[in-house]
């Protein structure tokens, strides 16, 4: 009897590692006091490299990129978003980016482990040994990883206008980064998500002009507008007319809408896929 853990079991560990991140974290800012990038820092890399572990048998498990199912986009979304922070955290200079990152890898992971339905079935050979539409898809969904982070950077952009406006600029308040740092860095999260899925949407759409009855038109839809929503937002902070709060605020909602869009592009993926039943682990 092999006693190796399964894809599922080291996504668990790796949800539980973000978990402590962000409860050291939560533990830390109600006692007014900074904890340690540092900490913050190694424990998201040992949930990181578990997660990839869990990523990394699954994909052998499916032969492929694991996004067969949305308990596998969710996963692979947050992935890319740790794979980002661990990045640009050192360069940021924060230990609250990796709080608020902990925060949500924890929350996405945790809920697409609880809920067994998204993992129901496990479809193999999504992409048919195609490279080029596996390319393509994986490096879409690593885009909204990006968008993910921006979404984080816009949400402490706020509560540090929040605290210099209310005047609250003691306790946790002061361990958010400047809020001209928080700008900076949050357009050009924009710039390069955008970047990142046009790239995506270019190889999907060569591949999808040979054979245009190959992808159902609401997963097409769903992925256009979410690009086409990010690029005029793009446009109008480009021409200083979406700034500072609206800019944030706007991040933020155009986030939770492309999280939603996942379920529309998941459900529209052909029946006819092959698919692997789930094993019942937890």
């Amino acid at each position: 009897m092999s006693h190796a853990l399964t894809d599922r079991q080291w996504l668990w560990i790796a949800a539980e590692f973000y978990l402590v991140v962000f409860l050291t974290g939560t533990y830390a800012q109600v006692r007014g006091r900074p904890h340690s990038s540092v900490f913050t820092y190694l424990l998201m890399v040992v949930g990181y490299f578990c997660q990839l572990m869990g990523l990394y048998l699954r994909g052998r498990l499916v032969g492929g990129c694991p996004l067969g199912n949305y308990f596998e986009i969710l996963q692979f979304t947050t992935w890319s978003a740790t794979t980002l922070y661990l990045v640009i955290g050192v360069t940021f200079r924060s230990s609250m980016l990796g709080y608020f990152t902990a925060c949500l890898t924890a929350v996405l992971s945790l809920v697409s482990l609880a809920v067994p339905s998204w993992d129901a079935a496990r479809r193999t050979d999504i992409f048919g040994a195609n490279p080029w539409i596996e390319f393509h898809a994986a490096l879409a969904l690593f885009s909204y990883g990006v968008f993910a982070l921006l979404a984080l950077t816009s949400l402490m952009f706020l509560l540090r206008n929040y605290s210099l406006k209310s005047k609250h600029v003691g306790g946790w308040f002061s361990f958010l980064p400047s809020i001209l740092d928080l700008d900076h860095i949050g357009v050009r999260l924009l710039g390069a998500g955008l970047a990142l899925l046009t790239v995506s949407l270019g190889v999907g759409a060569a591949w999808w002009l040979r054979n245009t009855g190959s992808v159902d038109w609401p997963k097409i839809l769903c992925t256009v507008a979410v690009w086409a929503a990010y690029a005029v937002v793009f446009g109008l902070r480009s021409g200083r007319k979406l700034l500072a709060g609206r800019f944030a605020w706007t991040c933020v909602a155009l986030f939770a809408a492309a999280l939603l869009s996942l379920g529309a592009v998941n459900a529209s993926r052909h029946p006819a896929t092959p698919t692997v039943t789930a094993q019942a682990t937890p």
